[in-house]
């Protein structure tokens, strides 16, 4: 944590990371154009923020794009908001709520987490349905095949459909597939009728995990979701849902 105070103490910093909340996925051109700082000082800072991991990025092409990254902020929540007077803390709980609900405007959700594990470990706990329905509260049923399909499960709910896809698959390095379908029986779940009819029109979207070794015995986890049309209903479900599902992903694996 000690990385992510130091991060968040330079003004220039905050003013990146404002810059990416109210407009994420920029390009270090986009965000030098936006701003008063020259472009190494900004590479600079930005290789701050991406080493406290407030920041990830993404290569489009050529082109590496930064996201904002919630984990840390959830941590350090977690950590010391309870044990202080809320008023005080005011500020970070509204920084945590920012970052946690990325900007709708945002073409992709990116969300990056280090994990005490291994990258074996991790890619069990993601494909095999006996450890993701445990750890994340759903599964993906599946032979993992490219181009195979999949059932997605959430608790007694068994998702079927010819589009949901596997797209990728390089075990312990990659797995994308193509999000499920929003079907009536998700009010089991909890979900409205009327937010289900929304999600069911709009284009499938893509869901990608990222698995990378890290220094000191950790993993990195990059999860992107992206395939959204403009103000998606599903865009704003997810925003919440992979935040809650990673987290206890990585409280599951170091603990166990």
């Amino acid at each position: 944590m000690d990385e992510v105070f130091k991060a968040l103490a330079d003004p220039s910093r905050r003013i990146l990371l404002d810059s990416l909340n109210a407009r994420n996925g920029q390009s270090l051109r986009d965000l030098c154009a936006g701003l008063s700082m020259a472009r190494q000082s900004v590479s600079k800072h930005l290789t701050v923020l991406e080493d406290a991991n407030l920041i990830t990025t993404v290569w489009r092409g050529r082109e590496k794009l930064h996201y904002l990254n919630a984990e840390p902020i959830n941590a350090i929540a977690d950590r010391w908001i309870n044990q202080y007077d809320r008023a005080r803390v005011q500020t970070l709980a509204d920084l945590k709520t920012a970052l946690e609900t990325q900007p709708m405007g945002s073409a992709e959700f990116v969300y990056t987490t280090y994990i005490r594990t291994t990258p074996e470990r991790l890619w069990q706990a993601i494909t095999d349905p006996a450890f993701s329905h445990r750890y994340m509260g759903h599964a993906l049923v599946s032979d993992f095949e490219k181009g195979s399909t999949y059932v997605w499960a959430d608790r007694d709910l068994e998702i079927e459909h010819p589009d949901q896809v596997i797209l990728e698959f390089e075990p312990y390095r990659r797995l994308a597939f193509t999000f499920h379908t929003f079907v009536p029986e998700l009010t089991t779940l909890g979900l409205d009728e009327d937010v289900i009819a929304k999600a069911a029109k709009e284009q499938r979207s893509k869901v990608t995990f990222e698995i990378e070794p890290a220094d000191d015995d950790q993993v990195k986890l990059t999860v992107i979701h992206d395939n959204f049309p403009p103000e998606s209903t599903v865009r704003e479900l997810i925003s919440g849902g992979w935040p809650w599902k990673l987290s206890n992903l990585k409280t599951a694996l170091e603990v166990s």
